[in-house]
Parts: structure tokens; sequence; C-alpha cells
């Protein structure tokens, strides 16, 4: 018991030195698993050297997931590629974001007799997928999209597009001129 308590002294004095660093550089305060990861490390160990994609500790993927360079996963979410998802270059995925490939609604209601539901998933590049928002099987999301915070994604979004709600619809469209990026609703 004695070497349990000592353990769990250094772990303590671990996390304080650790949420101290990280509020002094950051400016936040993380959970202590957050704080015991290097994002990059765990992207580059998931979809190779050299991408430049972070993926946080707290982050699930399972099943086939592909991840263009340059994306963010960020904390809390879930991305599961039962079917395959494929997530394009330069892309945000915001912290709680749900991507799942399978449904199993018609399974549970049928007791079993009904198979699940599958499809895979796309996102292209450029695309900001907002806190706590849900992508659904089957779906496609283009280029340069901004799926709104909350929003439940059911059906394809066409490139350019702003998509809100529940389920998501297309209330604008973004615009991209250089290196200026306009967001013009309906």
């Amino acid at each position: 018991m004695e070497e349990l308590d000592k353990l769990q002294e250094q772990l303590i004095r671990l996390h304080k030195r650790l949420r101290d660093e990280t509020q002094a550089k950051f400016g936040r305060v993380n959970p202590f698993v957050e704080d015991l990861t290097d994002w990059k490390e765990r992207g580059a160990y998931l979809f190779g050297e050299g991408k430049n994609i972070t993926v946080y500790n707290t982050a699930s993927l399972c099943g086939d997931v592909k991840v263009g360079d340059n994306t963010w996963i960020g904390p809390y979410t879930a991305i599961d590629g039962t079917a395959g998802v494929k997530i394009g270059s330069f892309c945000s995925i915001s912290s709680g974001v749900q991507i799942v490939t399978h449904d199993s609604v018609k399974y549970a209601l049928s007791g079993g007799k009904v198979p699940y539901e599958l499809g895979p998933i796309q996102i292209g590049n450029n695309c900001f997928i907002g806190t706590n928002a849900m992508v659904t099987k089957g779906v496609t999301i283009g280029d340069h999209c901004l799926i709104g915070a909350g929003a439940i994604v059911t059906s394809d979004i066409p490139s350019y597009s702003i998509a809100v709600g529940i389920p998501a619809r297309v209330k604008g469209r973004v615009k991209v001129t250089g290196d200026k990026v306009e967001l013009l609703y309906d």
C-alpha cells in the first residue's frame, strides 16, 4: 500500500507540473490525460509521419479512417470507420464531433432480425465541422464546407456550403477569394 501511495504522490506532482506548464504556455487547463499526450505524435502514429495531423488523446477512432494532411481532430470526438471514413486535408473536426458510419436502429427495433445499416462517410478538403456536430452514415460533405455546432448531417452537403440545424440544411455559402474567406448566409 505504501508503494501505491508514493506512486499516487508522484502522479499528483507530475499532474500539477504539466498543468502549470500547459497553463503558462497555452493559457488553458486540460484534462490530465491530454497533458500526457503529444497530439501531433498521435497523428503521426495513426496516419504517418510528416502529415501534420493532430489527434487529441480523448478522440476515439476505429475501423477504416483516412485523414488528409494538416487536419485537426479535437478532444472527445468519435470517428467510427466501420464502413470507411475519409477526411480531407486542412480540416478542423471540433470537440465532441461524432462521425458514425453505421446505424443499429432497425437491428434494435427488430430484435436483431434486421442487420446494421452501413454507409461510408466522406468529408472534403478545407472543411470545418463545429462542436458537437454529428455526421451520419453514407454522407458526403464537399470541399470548403462549414457545418455548424450541434448540426446533425443526414444528407449530402455540396461544396462551399454552410449547413446548420437538425437535420442540417444549407443556410449559406462559403466564398473563398485568394486568402479571403466570406461566410454568406441566406
